[in-house]
């Protein structure tokens, strides 16, 4: 080690790190660059830049030296004077890892981190929501458990709240049925690849035992009768074929269509819609055709024993319970009732829903009936139940489910289309008295149970967040492990605003088992919605239950068609969406952003008050033009911020020229209700405020936003510039053009550069332009409707229309995805002659790079000029050309509040904000807070740039900071208090902050990490020295959409989500790479705009647009997630069938003696043929699938159930056996008696 450097506290040996070691002095400085790479590895370094210590020139030593790549990365600090403008960035080469040590401001105290790879996997928890596209819905009454299937092939089981399945074909071919067995544990899916799926229930992660491809027919339907273990499956050509559930395997006994039809008919009947064993006889199996016809197959003797014809197509067939009977639903809207001993004619035909016609005339037809059940009570009229049938002359009804019993007639009309419906019963024996109780409705976009069992049939209150999607979700929120006391607070605030008029029964579904588990740390999810609504949940134990809902958009008033062309224009659709949230949970203030260019701060209160909302407006535009040539002793670097704080609308640029006296300019998107208004209990608005329009202009879209209660200020940022405002005195304290913040330090004449001739901005690539080009199969913008969050449209749009619109379209998490894309110009498109107003950067300021995200590096997008191609995307990002090529404004994309060192070598801690850019620029703003508590309701709040400025590359994305010991500190916060119940004079010695400061030692040197992320590289700086300890370049071919400082094993690490679909975890503060897995390829903005992360190894998106997927980073999570899932199947005794007696049984038919073994067997049937159907085996049959599941304490409760089973079946047996002894001895003494009496009589006698 070199003579007059202290001890290094980082690993001077360490194979892959170069390492830099720096002495400063008076006379100079001195760098000596060491390289314990290898030549190969060394030689690989793409880029290496260095940066001269305190103003003086370096000077390199090493043998292999590529002055030119020197320059192509070199980044030069800003002169200044003093501490005020001291400037340090740092740089990395590769992805490799920068550690500067032994000068006096590096920490001296080496963190140990306890973080390894060990640590970290990649898991799927729970997905929660409807699911999406819903297709088909079965049920096992017995277990009680409901199952769902998607047309992305997706099924979700569904039991008892916090039972929720959810599991995933791997050809994604559309579910077309589901059939449960009963009480067995298992379930069978038909796709649309006409691929036939058995799963195993009984484990908590059910899986494909066997699966069983059709080759040359498509199948239509399928049928399992209860007890039974042979499937039937009718296909598109009308053939029925049979499948063995245990082996799943064709049997060779096939039913053909032309065998089923008489010969005498001529066209084919069409594909098979049902299929039903008679509930009198198992040996009889009803098949409906498309067209009309229903035959009565009998499988013993392979012959239709009755035909029936109707002129009108077939949807759907329902037995009678005694098998006499069954009801057909048409195309016409009819029902038709048959009777088995006449099939010539209906034995009733009738149109619900149709006009009454005269005598002889048939009825109107109205809408197709598409399904119909047909269930019986023992002490009532049979409940008919159909979907379907209204009269055409109602084109404006809903659809509609109606409920027919006795004469009375019930229309439930519903929101949505109906999927699919099933009538609950309280036995699975299709020959009893089906006694019906419930009916689960599946809707295209919800999912309802209606009580049959009372007059009016109310719904059920469904325990499942099935309304996550009730209005569009357009941003997410995560935090784990927050305060204990929340989720009871919100949840007694939201319990009063629920709906009434439910049901008083308990849910019906309510099979399988679940219990709490070890993870038992509270989590709330918000989400933000496309009609301004925000919802609180409680995410606890990977369930998800709604807690408490705001309304933003009631601060407003109420848009009118037609109130004003400037505001219609912003936003076509969801002028209140939600686009950013920012949520304090220990001091409960709460802040969003919305697409209409607003912010409303929340505070929270257990009282309801009466209040008029306060409202700032302020004006927030840059115009590049009238700053070309400043002069600095007329243009000050800062605004009067004294004379403007009772202001309530500053300009955004010292020289900017408003025309305050037009209407149509400063004027908001949205108008905040001016009388006084009622807010009940919960989150009530403290302040609105509201960009304005400029010159005609639409204000542009809030991309950052952050809050500190401590601090009683809240600021965010758009591509313009800067707004702060103190929320407590209601002022605004600095607005300002993003590069009004550089004046402190920008002691250079400016330039003026004249414009490129034919330049235009290309609103195509509005904002995502990086994203849809990294990934072509995605189209250049998101559509504005909420309606459909996946669908893209690529035709052009006016660039006005743009700026407003939901925050789909052109944000991803609230900041650009691309921030070179010319998205955040002014608010029209700009044409030859307004091409003068392009930005204008001198040499000036510090030499910035080019802003542009990683998908653009190596792409070239299409251009039609020279000067396009010369400004296209595809070069190199550390050009020294393009680092002073400046076409796009420099938007605010990040924004941090913290108590840090403002300035270089600060000896004492102050407020501070931290501001990120597009453009990979970090500036620090330094607050100024009165030092006396009751002064800060009257005294004003200084906000000043530091004139510190921190680069990286690609636009910013997180901050966060550390302790010297590797403690995550987290931003100052004030206790909460009611504060609407405390009287004024109180409130300002009552304000109790909690000030997480870091320790100060005596001894000189730093105290604090401060750790920031752009969207391609993370960086750490040791403060206040400004020293870059740790840099790791996280990609190069892709870019961070999602990144997050999070705490997990009491430790830090850094969390990313790349655009290219890999999740990386990073320790901190050294970077070290601790997880990089290729989770999920980005193909939705939705994904991107919803990823977050939290503590504890948590985080989720949003996976469709009406489900929400939680995931673990965690390899403790995902060791015990086994337990904290719920069970699906739980041993239960099928019920005993009802007594028949003895005159049924004598003449009821013969279903008793049916043995479908030795009809369908391989012995009698035969083989089917290999090229009709191919079979898939699975690890193994049935009997090893109810093995499968659990553990040694499973197999031991299952043998002691079977045990008490067997024992208690044999009891019964015995007593059923005295029974028929005594019942025989007594048969056998009265014929005796009967005999004895007519014994001696003659037969005239009788």
């Amino acid at each position: 080690m070199e003579k007059g450097l202290s001890p290094s506290p980082f690993p001077t040996e360490k194979k892959g790190t170069l390492m830099i070691r720096g002495e400063s002095t008076e006379g100079g400085g001195r760098a000596n660059i060491d390289s314990s790479l290898p030549p190969n590895r060394f030689s690989e370094n793409k880029r290496f830049w260095a940066e001269s210590l305190e103003g003086k020139p370096a000077i390199f030593e090493m043998k292999k030296f590529n002055f030119r790549k020197v320059l192509d990365g070199l980044t030069a600090s800003s002169p200044g004077s003093g501490s005020s403008s001291g400037s340090n960035s740092g740089g990395g080469a590769g992805s490799g890892t920068l550690h500067p040590g032994g000068s006096a401001g590096v920490l001296r105290e080496e963190i140990q981190e306890t973080l390894t790879s060990d640590y970290f996997q990649i898991c799927k928890t729970v997905r929660h929501g409807f699911p999406y596209q819903p297709t088909a819905l079965a049920f096992d009454p017995v277990q009680k458990i409901l199952a769902i299937g998607t047309r992305t092939g997706a099924i979700r089981i569904l039991g008892r709240p916090g039972v929720d399945c959810y599991c995933q074909h791997e050809s994604g071919a559309a579910v077309l049925q589901l059939q449960f067995l009963i009480n067995e544990g298992a379930l069978v899916s038909a796709g649309s690849d006409d691929v036939l799926h058995l799963w195993n229930l009984r484990q908590k992660r059910p899986a494909i035992l066997h699966s069983l491809k059709f080759n040359r027919e498509r199948i239509t339907y399928c049928h399992l009768p209860f007890q039974s273990k042979w499937l039937y499956v009718g296909t598109e050509r009308g053939n029925t074929h049979i499948v063995n559930i245990e082996s799943f395997i064709l049997s060779g006994y096939v039913i053909m269509w032309n065998k089923a039809i008489e010969l005498s008919t001529k066209t084919h009947p069409g594909p098979v819609v049902h299929l039903s064993d008679s509930p009198r006889d198992e040996g009889k199996l009803l098949i409906g055709y498309e067209n009309g016809t229903v035959v009565l197959w009998d499988l013993k003797s392979k012959r239709a024993e009755l035909r029936v014809y109707y002129d009108e197509a077939i949807h759907s067939i329902d037995w009678h319970h005694e098998g006499k009977q069954f009801m057909c639903s048409h195309s016409d809207g009819s029902l038709t009732l048959w009777n088995l001993k006449s099939p010539s004619r209906p034995f009733q035909t009738t149109v619900p829903h149709g006009k009454s016609q005269r005598e002889g005339r048939k009825s109107e037809s109205c809408k197709p009936i598409l399904k119909v059940e047909y269930k019986t009570c023992r002490n009532s009229e049979p409940f008919i139940i159909f979907s379907g049938g209204l009269s055409y002359d109602k084109a404006c009804r809903r659809p509609s489910l109606t409920i027919m019993h006795g004469k009375a007639i019930t229309v439930l009309e519903m929101d949505h289309p109906i999927v699919e419906f099933l009538t609950l019963c309280e036995t699975p024996y299709p020959n009893e008295f089906q006694e019906p109780y419930a009916v689960v409705v599946l809707l295209e976009k919800d999912l309802i149970v209606v009580d049959l069992t009372q007059s009016n049939f109310p719904i059920f209150e469904n325990p499942y967040p099935m309304d996550i999607h009730e209005s569009p979700v357009t941003c997410t929120a995560y935090f784990a492990d927050c305060p204990p006391d929340l989720i009871l607070v919100l949840y007694s605030i939201g319990v009063k605003h629920k709906k009434q008029g439910y049901s008083n029964k308990e849910w019906p579904i309510s099979g399988g088992a679940w219990n709490l588990g070890t993870q038992t740390y509270p989590e709330i999810i918000i989400t933000g919605h496309a009609d301004g609504s925000i919802k609180f949940w409680d995410a606890s134990a990977i369930t998800l239950q709604m807690l408490y809902k705001l309304k933003t958009s009631k601060v407003f008033e109420k848009q009118k068609v037609g109130e004003g062309k400037q505001t219609c224009e912003i936003v076509e659709e969801d002028p209140y969406a939600i686009q950013m949230i920012y949520w304090c949970p220990e001091s409960r203030v709460f802040c969003v952003s919305g697409v209409s260019a607003y912010v409303i701060i929340y505070k929270f209160s257990r009282h309801e008050i009466t209040t008029e909302i306060v409202s700032l407006e302020v004006r927030l535009q840059y115009d590049v033009e009238d700053i070309i040539t400043p002069e600095p002793e007329t243009s000050p670097p800062f605004p009067d911020l004294s004379s403007q704080l009772p202001s309530r609308s500053l300009s955004g640029s010292t020289n900017t020229v408003a025309s305050e006296g037009i209407t149509r300019d400063s004027i908001p998107c949205l108008n905040v209700k001016t009388r006084p208004v009622r807010m009940p209990p919960g989150y009530q608005a403290e302040l609105v405020i509201q960009l304005v329009w400029v010159d005609g202009e639409p204000p542009q879209q809030i991309t950052s936003l952050a809050v500190n209660s401590a601090y009683g200020i809240v600021a965010f940022g758009n591509c313009n510039g800067l707004v702060v405002v103190d929320f407590i005195q209601k002022t605004v304290l600095l607005s300002m053009g993003t590069i009004d913040l550089y004046r402190s330090s920008d002691l250079y004449q400016r330039q003026p550069r004249s414009p490129r001739k034919n330049k235009q901005f290309i609103a195509d690539n509005f904002c995502m332009r990086g994203l849809s080009n990294f990934y072509p199969d995605l189209t250049k913008r998101i559509r504005t409707s909420y309606q459909s969050l996946t669908e893209l449209n690529d035709s052009p749009v006016p660039l006005e229309l743009e700026r407003c619109k939901s925050p789909t379209s052109d944000h991803v998490n609230g900041h650009c995805t691309s921030p070179t894309s010319q998205s955040c110009s002014s608010g029209k498109r700009l044409s030859s002659a307004d091409v003068t107003k392009v930005n204008r950067w001198g040499p000036g300021r510090p030499p910035f790079r080019k802003a542009q995200s990683a998908a653009c590096m190596e792409i070239s997008l299409p251009v039609t000029t020279e000067e396009n191609r010369e400004n296209s995307y595809n070069r190199s990002r550390s050009s020294s050309i393009s680092s002073i090529d400046k076409d796009s404004k420099e938007a605010i994309t990040a924004l941090h509040f913290m108590e840090s060192f403002a300035r270089k070598n600060d000896s004492v801690i102050s407020p501070c904000l931290f501001v990120g850019t597009s453009l990979g620029m970090v500036l620090i703003i330094s607050l100024n807070l009165p030092s006396a508590d009751e002064q800060r309701f009257t005294e004003p709040v200084m906000v000043l740039p530091s004139g510190t400025f921190l680069s990286l590359k690609g636009a910013v994305l997180t901050f966060s900071c550390m302790d010297r010991t590797g403690t995550l500190m987290q931003p100052p916060y004030e206790v909460w208090r009611d504060s609407s119940h405390v009287d004024e004079n109180e409130k300002s010695w009552r304000r109790k902050l909690v000030m997480n400061s870091p320790s100060l030692s005596q001894e000189i040197g730093d105290h604090q990490y401060t750790i920031i992320c752009s969207e391609k590289q993370a960086k750490v700086f040791s403060l206040p020295s400004q020293t870059c300890l740790y840099v790791h370049n996280i990609t190069e071919t892709s870019f961070i959409l999602q990144a997050d400082v999070v705490v997990m094993c009491n430790s830090v690490c850094l969390a990313c989500f790349c655009a290219n679909g890999h999740i990386m975890i990073m320790s901190l503060p050294s970077l070290r790479p601790m997880l990089d897995v290729n989770y999920l390829p980005l193909t939705d903005m939705r994904i991107a705009r919803t990823f977050c992360f939290t503590n504890e190894g948590q985080a989720l998106y949003l996976v469709s647009p009406t489900e929400i997927q939680r995931l673990t980073y965690s390899q403790e999570m995902c060791d015990n997630l086994q337990e904290m899932l719920g069970d699906l199947f739980t041993p239960i005794e099928t019920p005993e069938a009802q007594n028949r007696g003895f005159l049924k049984g004598l003449f009821g038919g013969s279903g008793q003696t049916f043995d479908r073994e030795e009809l369908f067997g391989e012995a009698s049937a035969g083989k089917a043929s290999r090229s009709l159907a191919q079979h898939i085996p699975g690890p193994g049959g049935i009997e090893g699938m109810k093995g499968a599941a659990g553990g040694v304490m499973g197999e031991l409760t299952r043998a002691r159930i079977a045990l008490d089973e067997r024992g208690q079946r044999l009891g019964e047996l015995e007593e059923k056996t005295a029974g028929m002894m005594t019942s025989a001895e007594a048969f056998s003494k009265h014929a005796h008696e009967l005999m004895l009496k007519y014994k001696d009589k003659k037969w005239y006698q009788f």
